[in-house]
């Protein structure tokens, strides 16, 4: 759904360029930021990127060259435009659309490079890396320079939640379903594992005005096929990870700060509120498994000079990330 929108805004002239991902043309299990121009490019970076991944890399290019575009990236991408833009008029004027997925975290090279050692092969022998599609979910497809092909299922893959290898600020994330956004695409699959392939839908949330205009717009011109319309309480079945981790994001922050860890103000993301939901012995746990986790280090960055160490935990104030939730009042309609 988000690269038929990106094609979309670009061919009815509503932007000029597409920011988003693809897989590097040079590392094909690395994923690159790319600006996109036509649709041919868009599609380019169509399919899930599970990994490290760039996308405001060339943002303040586009910015600098004046031209109106939009935004496919992670929640936290979009967060992070949305505000700068209230300090970037320039920024705020430019960017048209904001599109997102859902996301379940970044994980590191590690996961991957886990798969390639299964199969005993080297990063510098790949010739692609193809991390889903060609069905839903769709097998992890590795081919070789030397004509080697394997494949990998997406359960065999991502079953075991104890090898994600997901960063840990992602832990932490309090808006993982993209309430920062116009428009957000999700996976429906029940209960939040897929039976099996199917044909390829998505869940869509339309957050804004400016989101609702484009997506009837992409419907009545035959960009979008539309089913039926979901009660947003359904979406807790296909998607319960969320619902989890939003109801623990409170506690785990809490957690940080009782261990003197430098933690994000959060505001309008309901999440003090969510917490309440879970009872207070599931709140302990998750208070306590933070707190742990911070004395350990396990929340601070790694040294800039590719070694695994880590720094010691910080203490200090937090730092603030500002408002998260569209402002009608904005100027430009759409809120940061």
């Amino acid at each position: 759904m988000l690269t038929a929108l990106g094609q979309y805004l670009l061919e009815s002239g509503r932007v000029e360029a597409i920011v988003h991902v693809a897989a590097s043309r040079d590392a094909p299990m690395r994923s690159t930021g790319q600006v996109s121009f036509d649709r041919v490019q868009v599609l380019e970076g169509a399919g899930s990127r599970y990994g490290p991944a760039a996308p405001l890399r060339d943002l303040m290019t586009i910015v600098e060259e004046d031209r109106p575009f939009a935004l496919i990236g992670k929640p936290c991408d979009i967060g992070a435009v949305r505000s700068l833009a209230r300090t970037e008029p320039r920024l705020a004027s430019q960017l048209r659309y904001v599109l997102a997925m859902l996301c379940g975290g970044a994980s590191d090279l590690e996961k991957s490079r886990a798969v390639l050692t299964q199969f005993g092969l080297q990063e510098s022998e790949l010739s692609l890396f193809r991390y889903r599609g060609y069905g839903s979910p769709g097998l992890n497809r590795i081919q070789t320079h030397d004509g080697r092909n394997e494949t990998v299922t997406y359960d065999e893959m991502w079953s075991d939640e104890a090898g994600w290898r997901i960063q840990s600020r992602c832990k932490v994330c309090p808006d993982a379903i993209g309430e920062v956004a116009d428009i957000v695409a999700g996976d429906m699959w029940p209960g939040g594992d897929p039976p099996d392939n199917d044909d390829g839908y998505n869940a869509v949330f339309v957050r804004t005005d400016v989101g609702a205009e484009l997506f009837e717009s992409a419907v009545a011109a035959g960009v979008l096929e539309v089913g039926d319309a979901i009660p947003v309480r359904r979406m807790d079945y296909f998607q319960p990870h969320q619902v989890e981790k939003k109801r623990a994001v409170a506690s785990r922050l809490a957690g940080m700060r009782a261990a003197g860890a430098p933690v994000p103000r959060v505001r309008d993301l309901r999440i003090g509120r969510l917490a309440r939901q879970t009872g207070w012995r599931a709140a302990f746990r998750q208070f306590l498994g933070a707190y742990r986790r911070a004395r350990r280090g396990a929340f601070s960055e790694p040294v800039a000079n590719g070694h695994a160490e880590l720094l010691p935990v910080p203490r200090g104030p937090r730092h603030g990330i500002g408002r998260t939730r569209p402002d009608p009042s904005s100027p430009d309609g759409r809120g940061g």
